[in-house]
């Protein structure tokens, strides 16, 4: 799945060929996505003119004159700028045709990505509203996380993980930051003090910030808006790496299951023992 990073560069790789741009159709070849893309779509967008492209969490926002058409990549999906008679590939569901003849070409082999349309304020849409701070604002820092922290019971990995905590850090992430603030991914989250809390969000803002740089991660059905992956994944520590060597120490690391995900940390270096 299409991490904050891999969202956040098609969010930025789009932006500049989408704003202040006309649309003056949209072709939608599957309506039926998670949700089913609304069949006023069309009627909808035709001839607004786009002004403003951001990221909430992992959801694209195109906002137009009337409206805001919210964006999800699901586990599988990708945005392209195309001219706009460029051959379709196989799970082309849907094209915003541009009034300079490009057009935004949304693909999803697996159909669990979004188009809706929102016409009221975007931000207190039901999938929106409940979401927790962005990572790498002020709103998240050591002391937000340390308060957060207090009588939680559960593993630090599983709070960071949960988006009404903090958004956009998921399983590799988790993964690689706790690794850099040498915690233990089942560390229970109240055992922690305020200086591993502003160890843990400085990592977090760090890891973040080296993947969307590097252009997100290369997973298997992730390319940017230009048809390019990412080379984050060149850079990780842990992920993935179970029974390797670690990187600083060269004890092998070890992979576990943790909350149905794969989990995997450096025993000497992420002591379970603070």
């Amino acid at each position: 799945m299409p991490e904050l990073p891999e969202v956040e560069t098609s969010c930025r790789g789009i932006a500049t060929h989408l704003y202040q741009q006309t649309i003056v159709d949209v072709i939608i070849r599957h309506y039926q996505l998670r949700w089913p893309i609304s069949q006023e779509l069309p009627q909808k967008l035709a001839h607004q003119r786009i002004q403003a492209i951001s990221r909430r969490a992992k959801y694209i926002l195109i906002q137009t004159t009337t409206g805001t058409l919210l964006m999800h990549l699901g586990m599988s999906g990708s945005l392209r700028i195309l001219p706009q008679d460029t051959p379709l590939l196989k799970h082309d569901h849907l094209d915003l045709i541009l009034a300079n003849g490009q057009c935004l070409r949304f693909n999803d082999p697996r159909r669990f990505g979004a188009i809706l349309w929102v016409e009221k304020d975007p931000y207190q849409h039901p999938l929106l509203v409940n979401l927790g701070p962005e990572p790498l604002t002020e709103d998240f820092a050591g002391h937000y996380l340390y308060t957060k922290t207090r009588h939680k019971n559960v593993s630090i990995k599983t709070l960071i993980m949960d988006s009404r905590m903090v958004v956009g850090v998921g399983n590799i992430y988790a993964n690689e930051a706790l690794f850099m603030a040498g915690i233990h991914p089942k560390q229970i989250a109240h055992k922690l003090s305020q200086l591993h809390c502003d160890k843990l969000v400085s990592a977090i803002k760090q890891v973040l910030l080296s993947a969307i740089e590097q252009g997100g991660t290369t997973l298997r059905n992730f390319v940017s808006s230009e048809g390019k992956p990412g080379y984050f994944k060149q850079q990780l520590y842990v992920y993935g790496r179970g029974g390797e060597a670690c990187k600083n120490c060269l004890t092998a690391l070890v992979e576990i299951r943790l909350g149905q995900r794969a989990t995997v940390f450096c025993p000497n270096c992420q002591s379970e023992g603070l």
